[in-house]
């Protein structure tokens, strides 16, 4: 086999055993269909998948990284398949910008320990990851857009390592304080555009509550372009507030500053350690990739619409997707939740 033609597994096919709590294991069945049966048959629709798409370059074949996909699309596989490509071409075409996840880095370090974007160790009454966002400590003179994506990057990429979050989801708790105009001209409407939709539909993470608090009037347009662009699912799972004492979540769950029992600087060091043991994994997702050449351009930039199932990829433009649609018709195009 020629070396253009050669595919390299960066991680190998493995025996899954499933690591999830049992109240989680009937999460997954009741919210995502997923059973026994049905991830055995969907591991092995897509692996089968990815080895013979000519398209991929580099790809990790263990059990954990395929799930974030079929687990975001309730083990849809054309639409597993769909967002695989789309997550990974995003990834490679937009380069620094989600590559170089490293916790590490002098200005990666600088930006998560003023605390922009860490996790919270608490988990809410319904077992989900509670993700805070500072935006106001983010200094748009100082840093770039793409470090803001770089440390935002960073945090998704090691919760979607977590097979619980896989499952549960996550809250999100934002505080606007601080942020300016100077903040909204880090980002081209066009790439604010692709940012926001692509945030919902490409990056595998199930998002389920999500918490505004201190938006400031002078960029509220800003908010309402955004709120636009989601969907309406979404849109519904946002609460908006003038003041931290009003949110109406578990204050616990938040540092001392909002109402916690923890101090922020406390949690944020729990959350650099947790960074800390998927920082290998984080960094050998540098090498998944694609052949660039075979994509569009509008693909290639991110335009949401560029690879939908049948208009630019394997599945509906090569012989391997004709072969594929026999082995993966029987799994039902299901509303992602």
């Amino acid at each position: 086999m020629s070396r253009r033609l050669t595919k390299r597994f960066l991680t190998p096919v493995d025996e899954y055993k499933c690591p999830l709590s049992e109240e989680t294991q009937a999460i997954a069945e009741v919210e995502l269909r997923e059973t026994e049966s049905s991830r055995c048959q969907a591991l092995d629709a897509l692996r089968n998948w990815m080895e013979q798409n000519p398209k991929f370059l580099a790809v990790r074949m263990d059990a954990a990284y395929l799930l974030r996909y079929l687990r975001t699309k309730k083990f849809s596989v054309p639409m597993a398949q769909e967002a695989i490509e789309r997550y990974i071409l995003l990834r490679q075409s937009w380069g620094i910008a989600f590559n170089q996840l490293d916790y590490m880095l002098p200005l990666m370090t600088e930006i998560i320990d003023l605390g922009y974007i860490f996790v919270s160790p608490y988990k809410d009454k319904m077992g989900r990851r509670v993700v805070i966002y500072r935006p106001g400590v983010f200094d748009p003179y100082k840093y770039t857009n793409q470090d803001m994506c770089r440390v935002m990057a960073t945090c998704y990429e090691t919760l979607m390592e977590d097979e619980e979050t896989q499952v549960r989801g996550l809250v999100h708790y934002a505080d606007g304080s601080g942020v300016s105009f100077p903040h909204l001209t880090l980002f081209t409407p066009k790439e604010a555009v692709r940012i926001v939709k692509n945030g919902e539909r490409t990056i595998p993470l199930r998002h389920k509550e999500i918490y505004g608090v201190n938006v400031h009037p002078t960029i509220k347009f800003a908010l309402d372009f955004g709120m636009g662009l989601i969907s309406e699912k979404i849109r519904k799972r946002v609460k908006l507030y003038t003041s931290i004492e009003d949110v109406e979540i578990d204050k616990k769950l938040l540092p001392q500053e909002y109402g916690g029992v923890m101090p922020m600087k406390e949690m944020i060091q729990l959350w650099k350690a947790e960074l800390a043991t998927k920082r290998d994994i984080l960094l050998l997702n540098d090498k998944i990739s694609v052949r660039l050449e075979m994509y569009s351009e509008a693909a290639r930039e991110g335009a949401i619409s560029a690879l939908r199932a049948g208009a630019n990829t394997c599945a509906g433009a090569d012989a391997v997707g004709d072969a594929m649609r026999g082995l993966t018709g029987n799994f039902r195009k299901l509303e992602v939740d």
